[in-house]
C-alpha cells in the first residue's frame, strides 16, 4: 500500500496536526467497541506532541481504556530523564487520566533483572499475556541514520525474531535498550512516522525510495499495517 505523507510547514504545525488525529483516532477505534492498542515513542517531535495532546478536547476518549506499550527505551534507572517514558507519563498520560495499569512500561535497569536481555525477554513476555497480538497504531520516530525504534542498521536485532530484545551498544547513548523488533511492530493497523528537521531529511529519502535495504535503513523494515508519514518541510526537503 502506498505510504501517506503528510508535511507541514514546521515542527510546531506538524506536533499540532499529529496531536489533534492522536485523539481523533482514539475515538473512533473506541467507537468501534474496541480498547485501542497503542505503541508510543520517544523523541523530541513526540515529546511535543504529548505536550499538546492534554490540551485538545478528548472528550469523546475513556482514556482509562486505552493500552499503551513503548516501541523501545533507554535501559536507564527508572527515574532517569533519559526514560521516554518519563517525560510522557508528566506532561501526557498522567493529565488525561489514563488507567496505570494499562500502560505497560518496558523495564528499568533498577529493577531486578542480572541483564537488558533478561528484561527485553520479560518484556516480551507481558507482550504475549496482555496484548491482543495486534497493535491499532505504532508511533516511530526516525534517526538521521533510518532507525525506527532501537533497530540500527547492521545491528543483529534487525533479523531477530522475538518480540522484544535487548541492544548493547547503541550508536547513540546510551549504549543499552530495550526495542520490539520489527515482527512484532508489523503486527499493526497503523503506523505513524513522526519526523521533524533537515537532518531527518536523508533518511526520509531512504525509508522512502523505491529501492535500499533494511540493513542500510531500518525504517524499510517496517512492512505492516497502513502507513502515515507526518513530517515538517526540512524533513520532507529531499523527497521528490
Amino acid at each position: 500500500m502506498t505510504p501517506q505523507v503528510r508535511t507541514y510547514p514546521d515542527a510546531p504545525g506538524l506536533a499540532s496536526a499529529v496531536a489533534e488525529a492522536f485523539v481523533a483516532r482514539l475515538a473512533e477505534i473506541q467507537a468501534e467497541g474496541r480498547i485501542p492498542e497503542v505503541a508510543l515513542t520517544g523523541g523530541t517531535i513526540a515529546e511535543e506532541i504529548h505536550r499538546l495532546v492534554p490540551t485538545i478536547d478528548s472528550a469523546a476518549v475513556d482514556w482509562s481504556s486505552v493500552r499503551f506499550w513503548w516501541g523501545d527505551e533507554r535501559y536507564v534507572p527508572a527515574d532517569s530523564s533519559d526514560r521516554n517514558d518519563l517525560a510522557a507519563g508528566r506532561d501526557f498520560l498522567d493529565k488525561v487520566g489514563v488507567d496505570a495499569l494499562r500502560v505497560h512500561h518496558m523495564p528499568a535497569s533498577d529493577e531486578a533483572y542480572p541483564d537488558v536481555d533478561t528484561a527485553a525477554a520479560a518484556y516480551a513476555q507481558l507482550v504475549r499475556e496482555h496484548g491482543d497480538g495486534l497493535f491499532d497504531l505504532v508511533m516511530l520516530g526516525l534517526g538521521p541514520d533510518g532507525h525506527v525504534a532501537s533497530l540500527f542498521p547492521g545491528h543483529r536485532q534487525l533479523a531477530s525474531d522475538d518480540i522484544a530484545v535487548g541492544v548493547t551498544g547503541s550508536p547513540k547513548p546510551p549504549p543499552e535498550r530495550i526495542t520490539l523488533t520489527f515482527p512484532c511492530l508489523n503486527r499493526t493497523r497503523e503506523v505513524w512516522f513522526l519526523v521533524s528537521g533537515e537532518g531527518k531529511a536523508d533518511a526520509v529519502r531512504r525509508a522512502l525510495a523505491e529501492t535500499g535495504t533494511v540493513e542500510e535503513t531500518p525504517a524499510r523494515g517496517i512492512t505492516g499495517g497502513t502507513h502515515t508519514w507526518w513530517l515538517d518541510s526540512p524533513a520532507a526537503s529531499q523527497l521528490p
